[in-house]
């Protein structure tokens, strides 16, 4: 064959496999254990397919899908079991926006999303965090806290001295009862 029949084939067939590629790749696809995960999925496009296929196709990072919220008709938080360690993702219609390396929670400290109080008064928005469980109380009092700010679509650390937030918003799958 002619070179430039070669060279000819090869332009028009290869953008499609390069573009087959590019179509198939999810967000979790840049994720390596062992590196920044939270840097490899900012920005990332999230599949919309099923959770099953998704934990199978990532085995590698022993991706495990432990819930999500929607904070808005625009976000949601979703957290995920990726390489050991618990990730939530803020997503903006399916753009990660933000992620945010959960620390461990228990019965004894669970894990919550939902409303707080600083000093007796609503904080205003949604807040995710780990509680110290206090047998009886239905404000408990947090031990780490973020806040989520809508509007930047970030996580913004909040100062825990004097916060207290529902036992309402545990999420933590014992329960944290």
């Amino acid at each position: 064959m002619n070179t430039k029949v070669i060279l000819g084939i090869l332009v028009l067939v290869l953008p499609l496999v390069c573009i087959r590629s590019v179509c198939d790749a999810d967000g979790f696809d840049s994720v390596r254990c062992g590196s920044d995960v939270r840097k490899a999925l900012l920005g990332r496009k999230m599949p919309n397919e099923k959770i099953a296929v998704l934990e199978e196709r990532h085995k590698d990072l022993g991706l495990k899908d432990l819930g999500a919220s929607e904070i808005s008709d625009r976000l949601s938080v979703i957290s995920w079991r990726i390489c050991g360690e618990e990730y939530v993702l803020l997503e903006d219609q399916d753009v990660v926006r933000d992620v945010l390396k959960f620390p461990k929670h228990s019965k004894e400290s669970p894990g919550f999303i939902g409303s707080c109080q600083l000093n007796g008064r609503d904080v205003p928005g949604t807040a995710i965090g780990v509680l110290k469980n206090e047998n009886g109380a239905e404000i408990l009092p947090a031990v780490s806290a973020w806040k989520i700010d809508d509007k930047q679509m970030k996580f913004v650390e909040l100062k825990t001295e004097e916060l207290r937030c529902s036992r309402a918003g545990i999420i933590t799958a014992d329960g944290g009862l």
